[in-house]
């Protein structure tokens, strides 16, 4: 077995494991009862698209230490064999004389050692920007987990509380028809009573079972946002979150466009391409290598002969190569470069507009939904008031079913807007902490 196919060999084994650990380390467990921190902890490190970013990083610094490559010596091995069917022949002193052997051959290798390069010192420059640009790819991924993650938790807390406070309702809509139904049968009230219940018995069960298959929905995309497979068991209803002590946001902070990660991306396009503007002007400079070649010659008229000598020859020097007119290329390139740092310029100007625009819509929703959350919270406490106030009146005879029912039906209802104003809430503070580039990830 030759070298060459034992190194191969040997590099795909090398490849092969590196996979297998690889998958091995990126394997995480997540409890069936996460908190919203393990949530977070499980999607920044197992989210696909963090994953890619990651990856991303992993590829800009081979594209970094590839273009760097060039300030090490280049080496080129190179050999020929010919056989000559016809001579060269040459003209000398008026004579014809054929020049060469019928075999030739030469085996030789170049070395050169680059001093003065123009797109080396660009990527020395560049390999800084890079860097940072993946590594923002990263941050804005990890943002966007945080974001996507939290709201979904809290949706299905929402959610899972809607179903509870629906079970409930179906408790004592199936208590009134039981006590309408008894009442008919003795002859207290016609059967328009217990049939109201049946009917609201019948909607509310039926909210029920859309409430339980838009969990469902709520469960599977939150799990893709994990990367989870959909059968992972996963439940949060055991979770009795205080979702009211997170609602509190302080309004008055001031936003700063260069914490947000969009606005600091630009920022680094413009200086990745100021540095472009540069090595364009750089092209002006010449390109300089060290040269060292050596060569073995043969020559014989007989083939099996051919390598039985060799002559060597061997030399050193300098390259130098002057770009003196290319069209006026350059220039235009310098020209358009600068116009793209211009239009960055414009591109940070409009984003510092973009991120006002979405703080004050962020910070507009908030105190909208805040407003909608303490009068929903506030009718909650009244519509309970009022509905076992009516409820003992219906049991004394003094209200009718119909007053009860429609009491219940506005306890449900302010309990279910209640927990919809709670989330939207809960939803515009994450925006606005996302707006003002709050959400920072280490």
């Amino acid at each position: 077995m030759s070298c060459a196919l034992k190194y191969f060999i040997l590099a795909i084994c090398f490849s092969a494991t590196s996979i297998v650990v690889y998958g091995q380390q990126t394997t995480a467990t997540l409890s069936s009862t996460p908190t919203l921190e393990e949530l977070l902890d499980y999607a920044l490190e197992n989210r696909i698209t963090i994953r890619r970013a990651h990856l991303g990083v992993e590829i800009g610094e081979k594209e970094i230490k590839s273009a760097l490559s060039g300030y090490f010596p280049q080496v080129i091995a190179s050999g020929t064999v010919n056989h000559f069917l016809q001579i060269p022949t040459a003209i000398i002193d008026d004579r014809l004389i054929q020049m060469g052997q019928q075999n030739t051959s030469n085996i030789g290798a170049q070395a050169t050692q680059a001093i003065l390069n123009p797109e080396l010192m660009l990527a020395s420059r560049s390999a800084s920007i890079i860097r940072e640009r993946y590594k923002q790819t990263v941050e804005e991924e990890k943002i966007s987990a945080v974001v996507d993650v939290s709201k979904a938790y809290f949706d299905i807390l929402t959610t899972e509380e809607q179903i509870r406070i629906i079970q409930e309702d179906i408790i004592r809509i199936k208590r009134q028809y039981t006590d309408a139904h008894a009442q008919y049968e003795v002859g207290i009230v016609d059967k328009t009573d217990y049939k109201r219940a049946q009917i609201s018995l019948n909607n509310s069960q039926a909210e029920l079972k859309r409430t339980h298959e838009f969990r469902k929905y709520k469960y599977d995309f939150l799990k893709q946002l994990l990367a989870l497979p959909p059968s992972y068991p996963l439940d949060l209803s055991l979770n009795k979150e205080d979702l009211e002590a997170k609602v509190l946001l302080d309004t008055t902070e001031v936003l700063n466009e260069e914490r947000r990660i969009e606005y600091r991306q630009i920022t680094n396009m413009k200086r990745e391409q100021e540095l472009n503007t540069q090595f364009q002007k750089w092209q002006f400079l010449p390109t300089i290598n060290a040269v060292a070649n050596y060569q073995l010659n043969y020559f014989n008229s007989e083939f099996s002969n051919l390598y039985r000598r060799g002559f060597p020859q061997s030399s050193v020097g300098l390259n130098l190569s002057i770009p003196v007119f290319q069209g006026f290329r350059r220039q235009h390139e310098i020209r358009k470069s600068q116009l793209q740092e211009q239009q960055l310029e414009w591109d940070m100007a409009d984003m510092k507009n973009v991120i006002a625009a979405e703080h004050s819509e962020a910070i507009t929703n908030y105190r909208a939904y805040m407003n909608e959350w303490k009068v929903s919270r506030e009718n909650v406490t009244i519509s309970k008031e009022v509905y076992d106030i009516i409820k003992l009146q219906y049991d004394e005879g003094i209200k009718t079913y119909l007053e009860l029912m429609t009491s219940e039906t506005d306890l449900r209802t302010s309990q279910l807007n209640y927990l919809n104003a709670l989330y939207l809430l809960l939803a515009s503070k994450i925006d606005v902490e996302r707006a003002l580039g709050n959400i920072q990830i280490q």
